[in-house]
């Protein structure tokens, strides 16, 4: 099975994020970023003076705000329109004034949508250096583990086949291709092909931009039982190239090892590989059936 771009289910991971607001008010307003019926909280370090705290043009749009104590809480009931940026004016009790951009969700080194935002005025107050060196530990902790991560996939032989059935060099593997899928939307032309291996199954996706008038990014692949994140399995990706200007063509190649179909008493389960574009649509899925790697 294989099917073009449908949009994703996401599981955005929860950041708690710092904000430090412009020290002057001819800066660009600062963007919170929200999504569909999930709720984004702003936390300042003084009380929030409801009567002065207002978000244009959210009738219809927004849950109305909740404004308590230090906390403004804000809830789209659907998605915002790409490039939208809705005002946001924040007035605390003793009269500071805060204006926000309300905007879509986007991809960013924290994730895609707020949580939570702590914002701060005064960058020397304790908060602020708590709340930066929060972030500081938690971004050391991620560099940490993908720096292992990568260690460990240099001496993965399935990161090793990943890369040879990437670059075209099918033969100085030990797979033997099953099927091959041919698929066109309105943008890519796509080849899927899966492979069946001693103890291991792999699939190759060859995207060609046709039609996009903007480069195709690779965002992210993932291997489940149901499509969900809470069933994900370890794979092994290699790519030729992350991003495909039109005209040309791009190949992705996945290996998935024997143990990340087998369940608990020795069952074996089907599973799926997704792959998503930079916007965070699904461009291709594939079934990956358990009998690739049953001998």
């Amino acid at each position: 099975m294989a099917f073009p771009a449908l949009a994703r289910e996401l599981e955005e991971k929860i950041r708690i994020r710092t904000l430090q607001v412009p020290a002057h008010p001819g800066q660009e307003a600062p963007s919170i970023y929200v999504s569909a019926q999930v709720a984004s909280v702003l936390r300042f370090e003084q009380d929030v003076d409801a009567a002065k705290t207002r978000l244009l043009s959210w009738e219809g749009r927004f849950e109305p705000l909740l404004i308590g104590s230090k906390k403004v809480v804000i809830e789209p009931l659907r998605d915002l329109d790409e490039g939208e940026a809705l005002p946001l004016h924040v007035t605390l009790a003793d009269g500071t004034a805060f204006t926000f951009l309300v905007r879509p969700k986007r991809r960013e080194d924290w994730g895609w949508i707020d949580y939570q935002v702590n914002v701060f005025k005064d960058p020397g107050s304790y908060n602020e250096v708590l709340s930066g060196l929060y972030d500081a530990l938690n971004r050391e902790r991620e560099l940490r583990e993908e720096n292992e991560r990568f260690k460990q996939e240099e001496n993965s032989v399935d990161h090793a086949y990943a890369t040879l059935l990437a670059n075209g060099e099918v033969g100085k593997t030990p797979f033997r291709r099953k099927r091959v899928f041919r698929l066109r939307n309105e943008d890519m032309d796509m080849v899927v092909e899966v492979f069946k291996g001693p103890g291991k199954a792999a699939a190759v996706v060859t995207l060609r931009n046709t039609v996009l008038r903007e480069p195709w990014r690779f965002e992210s692949a993932s291997v489940t039982r149901d499509l969900s994140l809470g069933t994900a399995r370890p794979f092994a990706l290699r790519m030729d190239q992350p991003v495909i200007v039109p005209g040309q063509s791009g190949r992705i190649a996945v290996v998935v090892d024997r143990s990340s179909f087998e369940q608990k008493g020795g069952q074996f389960a089907d599973l799926a590989l997704q792959i998503f574009r930079e916007d965070g649509l699904l461009q291709v899925a594939v079934a990956m059936e358990h009998a690739l790697v049953r001998q």
